[in-house]
């Protein structure tokens, strides 16, 4: 049995954790409003969850990815292909472990900028600072800063107009019938449009130029004029008696849809580096993109998905229970800013974090509310993470790729 055996299935068991702790993390973003505004339980929660973030890793999930995680590290000038394999190992074991240890400490924290912390720490303790791509980095850092800011700003003008022209009314209902129609037309455009803009799909079709536009503005256009109607018809036959109990659905909607795009956008940062430990190893060549295959998705995808059932619930908890108080409509709102910030910036090419948006989400809402609506304390620890997470993982990844060159 050659070196490269061990070190491939080490590599698929880092990746698997990695995807786990994805799952046990990251689902808070996705669920976290719904279960704390009351609209769905928290096991529902982590089996609606489950599926939709398998389904969105496994056939809308990445299929080519950087094997140098971000462009972070030069790969030209580390040279032999055995060490960027370590190194990528590593990188996978040192960000899973941060992701886990904020976990258990019920904190949200950044997968991404975690990977991107531990290939930090491989480049500088392989080929010291001149491998490190600073500019990039110091474009990632700037999306910890605009993500919560973006979304916060967004949560917070938006649930101050559904505050002015739904539930300050006599008549929230007749008001949210009024105004929610439009919300998820322009829910349904956004998601549409970065279908069509982050996929092949559009490709595939042909679709390009102004098709690219007029598709998703037919789409949510169809939507609304669908939309207006049933809600007229269906009201009066339901127990709706609020604007709340329309909320409380659209609610779950958007919930879905941040779940489905978390296993989408996500599982890469699991199942790219493993990708690249496979091509380097069964080929011996570095390349700074690699394919990445459907059964190695859907590998990370069944492995996120574990990580949500069996530990999904404790960052659940403290995003939907201890930042703000939340109700439908405040969930509601949460989500629509978080997918909405997180999809138009990715559209424009800025690097933000779902993370960051969903927690910047959360305080834009409870300031709308005034500041002592907000867990200060809670707030804090949950800055104070994401400020070490890339040191944190890049001293965890020197230390792991030291220790695995002194076995391999």
């Amino acid at each position: 049995m050659g070196i490269e055996t061990p070190i491939v299935v080490l590599s698929i068991i880092a990746g698997a954790y990695m995807a786990w702790n994805i799952g046990a993390n990251d689902v808070a973003n996705s669920m976290a409003s719904a279960v704390g505004a009351k609209a769905i339980t928290l096991m529902q929660a982590v089996v609606i969850a489950g599926v939709l973030t398998f389904v969105g890793a496994t056939f809308v999930g990445s299929h080519v990815t950087q094997t140098i995680r971000k462009g972070i590290i030069d790969s030209a000038e580390m040279g032999d292909p055995h060490q960027i394999v370590l190194g990528l190992l590593a990188a996978l074991l040192a960000a899973a472990l941060w992701v886990f240890f904020a976990t258990v400490k019920s904190l949200p924290v950044s997968t991404t900028h975690s990977i991107v912390g531990a290939m930090v720490g491989f480049g500088l303790v392989v080929g010291g600072p001149s491998v490190v791509n600073w500019t990039k980095l110091a474009t990632i850092v700037s999306g910890w800063i605009l993500s919560p800011i973006l979304a916060g700003i967004a949560a917070f003008v938006l649930f101050r107009l559904i505050e002015r022209l739904v539930l300050s009314r006599l008549d929230t209902l007749e008001g949210a019938v009024s105004v929610t129609p439009i919300l998820v037309a322009l829910a349904v455009f956004i998601m549409t449009l970065a279908l069509f803009m982050k996929t092949p799909i559009a490709q595939k079709l042909n679709i390009h130029g102004i098709g690219m536009l007029g598709i998703p503005l037919a789409v949510s256009i169809g939507v609304y004029l669908i939309c207006l109607p049933a809600l007229k018809y269906l009201l009066p036959r339901s127990k709706v008696t609020g604007a709340e109990g329309i909320f409380r659905y659209l609610q779950v909607m958007t919930s879905c849809y941040v779940a489905l795009g978390n296993g989408a956008n996500d599982v890469a940062n699991a199942m790219g580096p493993l990708s690249g430990i496979y091509f380097i190893v069964t080929t011996g060549s570095v390349a700074q993109e690699v394919p990445v295959p459907i059964f190695i998705l859907a590998f990370g995808g069944i492995a996120i998905t574990i990580g949500i059932l069996t530990y999904g619930y404790r960052v659940i908890e403290t995003l939907g229970t201890k930042i703000t108080q939340l109700t439908n409509s405040r969930g509601f709102t949460i989500d629509f800013s978080t997918a909405s910030i997180v999809l138009c910036a990715s559209m424009l090419g800025l690097p933000v974090s779902t993370t960051h948006a969903a927690v910047g989400a959360y305080v834009g809402v409870g300031l709308a509310r005034g500041l002592e609506a907000l867990d200060l304390r809670i707030l804090r620890r949950i800055v104070i993470y994401w400020i070490i997470t890339v040191p944190a993982s890049a001293a965890t990844c020197a230390a792991i790729y030291l220790l695995l060159r002194a076995i391999f």
